[in-house]
């Protein structure tokens, strides 16, 4: 029996003890009998609200959308977010606990331009408790305007400054320095964190994908192990029930996917192919995790996997997610019978009347009788925080200024983007850098573009947002042989179809190791196994990500220029190239990636958890 059980099986005792015995004051023996009664009620359970954000990414601000007539409908902002918090706190005074499921950082301009301090800073006044690390929290690499460590630098000075900076701890347990085998010195703690919570303790794991390494600038990680979270998840959670934690919540920068919220016990439109968070929590023992707070891949998940909840939202402040446990005041366990979950609970300032949304679908279907009415929660109004508004207008307007500036180019019309196939805008990009380079080859990872571009005078602010990260322009040199088997790891790697420019590329449909059916040059001839290639690429690529280090670490150094003297980032020397050449950026003739089976039905991918085991 823990020691809080056994005090309140003494405090009982005593009260009844005491309930029972004569009192002159008590008119009556009836009077005697009902607070006798009134005593041994049983107490009510204790409720925690749990809440949770994941892959923010930086987005301090809302998400605006113009509707035809001129309406503007705002989505998320950390201000209307504390809004709903306050909410909250009021409708559960002390029982309310605030994580996040990492990808703090990221994909904005007021987030990059700080390496983060500005998120942290909200974060900071929003009270969060913890954040699990993600994967986008290694991308700023040291501090300052350097992409990659130089001599003497820290590979993750960035991350350590804010982790400095932050009144709450980043978590990992799976993460450890790859020399000693311990969690690393930075991170400041053991990827735990013990609280207390209207008298119950809550322990709190945190997690991080183990596919980061595949994922990141390998130059930001190297000195890092990022181990399987399963035997990780078990050790610590066992730590914490030994330190007497009554409940263990997993926060995990980590994923999966389904597609029905409608029903929470139902699970059959959750995504068994890809989903290693759901492969986690269904090899862990009963009773290991109460509830699992994930995130990575930025879907909307809201279920009950045997009694153990797992919610995240799509991310960008869009939204939040809320669990709800109810703990037994004897037994000190979890209700699994009584907790509530909303998924994905919309961040709004004003939703449309009839709907109660600003979802700018949901607002468009409307129709013309449209009208927008200050949102409520939990019966009252929700009220955007002055403070964060004060917190985050600094930030606001150095990225106003920056989205503005003109880059003296036009594009013809929109550039869209395909993680599985050929895309507009993989082909305006490779083409680009390959001309710019005056290459053979040019190759992006399409994971790496994050946005799309409308038609029109392209600004920094467009060009940023599509390629947010700092990588330099590097330049490989390979010969025919080398190239074919850079090819083919690339598209075998599956991280979707890589955008190319220089070949002519046929690949299978469903993905695999063997994906890669042809290549050549873009006029058709065949590679020369004798001729060297050089070959353009993010140094992010040239660095071994996304699965190239088994091609590129058998090559000579001095065949890999990773474009670390250069002055101007990848993002920056396109901006500048495309001003040089005075002309609109147009669409070219597509066609250099095609299928050779279309149609074709691809077998079910591996578990996400045994995928990420192997090298």
């Amino acid at each position: 029996m823990y020691p809080s059980r056994l005090l309140f099986a003494l405090v009982a005792l005593v009260a009844a003890g005491c309930a029972s015995a004569p009192r002159p004051a008590e008119p009556s023996s009836q009077t005697s009998s009902s607070s006798a009664q009134a005593v041994q009620a049983p107490a009510e359970p204790v409720r925690l609200s749990l809440v949770a954000t994941n892959d923010f990414h930086g987005w301090l601000m809302s998400h605006k959308t113009s509707l035809p007539g001129g309406l503007e409908v705002e989505q998320g902002g950390a201000a209307v977010f504390a809004g709903y918090l306050a909410r909250l706190r009021a409708d559960n005074p002390g029982g309310v606990l605030l994580l996040d499921a990492g990808d703090l950082f990221q994909g904005t301009l007021a987030s990059n331009l700080t390496e983060g301090a500005a998120v942290i800073d909200v974060y900071n006044h929003l009270g969060y408790a913890a954040a699990a690390l993600g994967n986008h929290e290694f991308d700023y690499g040291p501090v300052g305007p350097r992409a990659v460590p130089g001599p003497g630098e820290d590979a993750v000075g960035a991350l350590t400054a804010r982790i400095r900076q932050a009144r709450f701890p980043l978590l990992t347990v799976n993460v450890r320095d790859a020399a000693s085998g311990q969690p690393p010195a930075w991170l400041g703690n053991d990827g735990t964190l013990l609280v207390t919570l209207k008298g119950v303790k809550v322990g709190i794991v945190g997690l991080t994908t183990p596919s980061t390494p595949r994922i990141s600038n390998p130059a930001h990680v190297s000195s890092l192990r990022f181990e399987d979270m399963l035997p990780t998840t078990l050790e610590a959670a066992k730590r914490l029930r030994a330190q007497g934690a009554e409940v263990v919540v997993g926060l995990a920068h980590a994923g999966g996917k389904c597609s029905d919220l409608s029903n929470p016990r139902d699970t059959s439109s959750c995504d068994r192919k890809d989903g290693e968070i759901l492969d986690l929590v269904e090899a862990l023992p009963p009773g290991t995790l109460d509830a699992v707070f994930a995130g990575h891949t930025h879907q909307a998940m809201g279920h009950f996997f045997g009694d153990v909840p797992i919610v995240s939202t799509s991310g960008l402040g869009r939204s939040f997610s809320l669990v709800e446990l109810f703990v037994d005041p004897v037994s000190r366990k979890v209700v699994p019978a009584s907790t509530r979950i909303q998924a994905a609970v919309p961040v709004c300032g004003k939703v449309e009347a009839k709907s109660g949304s600003c979802d700018p679908r949901k607002v468009k279907d409307a129709g013309a009788e449209v009208q927008l009415v200050p949102a409520t929660f939990l019966g009252g109004p929700v009220e955007p925080d002055k403070a964060v508004e004060a917190l985050v207008a600094p930030a606001l307007a150095r990225v106003e200024e920056e989205q503005r500036r003109p880059l003296g180019v036009t594009v013809t019309e929109p550039l869209g983007r395909n993680y599985e196939a050929e895309s507009a805008l993989g082909d305006v990009l490779t083409d680009a850098l390959r001309e710019m380079e005056k290459a053979d080859v040019a190759l992006l990872n399409s994971g790496g573009l994050r946005a799309n571009v409308k038609a029109g005078a392209l600004t920094y602010g467009d060009l940023y947002e599509v390629l947010p990260f700092d990588n330099t322009v590097a330049i490989v040199t390979v010969n025919g042989d080398e190239l074919r088997r850079l090819l083919t790891v690339a598209y075998g790697s599956g991280s979707g179809v890589f955008q190319q420019s220089g070949l002519k590329v046929k690949l299978s449909r469903c993905a695999g190791p063997e994906r890669l059916r042809d290549a050549t040059l873009a006029n058709g001839k065949p590679l020369q196994p004798g001729r060297l290639y050089r070959v353009v690429m993010p140094d992010f690529l040239a660095r071994g990500a996304a699965g190239l280090s088994s091609v590129l670490s058998q090559l000579p150094p001095e065949r890999i220029d990773l474009g670390v003297g250069r002055e101007l980032l990848l993002r920056e020397a396109l901006a500048t190239w495309w001003k040089s050449r005075g002309k609109p950026i147009s669409v070219p003739v597509t066609g250099r990636i095609s299928f050779v089976d279309e149609g074709a039905q691809c077998p079910a991918k591996e578990p996400a958890a045994a995928r990420s085991a192997q090298p």
